[in-house]
């Protein structure tokens, strides 16, 4: 997180509106040979509880139930050239958006590991244009050797440490040419989000 308060937010539903359009972050946990990373779709109950699976054989697999972790979510970043300022005496920098939650981790059971993946099915199958593809067109045993391999997990977040760095020092003119600039960059999102958020 960002040690700049004025790049924090207590809006939680913009926070729950990133996770459901990332759908993907990054779990970190201190294991005994030091830090892990593994990155792993994720999905929101909307009240602070965090769903997501590893692959059996990850190292962080068998250390997360009943331990802390740290979930996250990397939202729209871009390059921020000095030419935007009306001082150009300065150096670059970066707007970005992330998400930090910090919680304790518990397996799931079978029945609730197959309900997160279809759930992540059917959320983002719906987002593809034609006709969604169906967890039922996988023959039971493909699904089952599948499911086998995985294990699931919940965190229930009790810490959320979000930033949103997005020029929120420059004046208004200043930011509507980033915003501008990161549009002519195809940086849309990053853009909008701005706009969204300092306007």
């Amino acid at each position: 997180m960002h040690p700049n308060p004025l790049f924090r937010t207590n809006d939680h539903a913009l926070l729950e509106s990133m996770i459901d359009e990332i759908g993907f972050g990054t779990v970190f946990a201190s294991l005994p040979d030091g830090p892990h990373a593994t990155h792993t779709p994720v999905l929101s109950d909307g009240n602070g509880s965090i769903r997501f699976h590893l692959a059996n054989r990850n190292a962080l697999t068998p250390h997360l139930a009943g331990s802390r972790a740290l979930i996250t979510i990397t939202g729209p970043d871009a390059y921020v050239s000095p030419r935007w300022y009306d001082n150009r005496d300065t150096v670059p920098t970066w707007d970005y958006a992330a998400i930090e939650m910090q919680g304790q981790v518990k397996q799931l059971g079978e029945a609730d590991l197959e309900d997160f993946l279809h759930a992540i099915i059917v959320k983002f199958e719906g987002r593809i244009e034609g006709e969604p593809w169906q967890a039922s067109e996988t023959s039971e045993v493909v699904w089952k050797a599948l499911l086998n391999g995985i294990t699931g997990f919940e965190m229930q977040v009790s810490d959320w440490r979000p930033t949103l760095k997005l020029s929120q020092k420059k004046n208004a003119a200043e930011r509507a040419r980033i915003a501008a600039g990161h549009d002519a960059r195809g940086k849309s999102a990053i853009a909008n989000l701005m706009r969204e958020i300092t306007a």
